[in-house]
């Protein structure tokens, strides 16, 4: 009975890949703030594209 309280002890207390996680974690923010800062840029040079392409028309 000892080894299974010291087992799911063990295994409770295990922080082996949760490192990894983590970091994959941060990769997803990241890559999700480079999204919308790209899309927020683009709209805005889109319009900026539009304007000039009004001024030349």
């Amino acid at each position: 009975m000892q080894s299974l309280i010291e087992s799911i002890d063990a295994f409770a207390h295990d922080e082996e890949g949760v490192t990894a996680i983590e970091y994959g974690l941060i990769a997803t923010l990241i890559a999700l703030a480079i999204i919308v800062g790209v899309t927020a840029i683009g709209t805005n040079l889109e319009a900026k594209f539009i304007a000039i392409s009004g001024y030349l028309a």
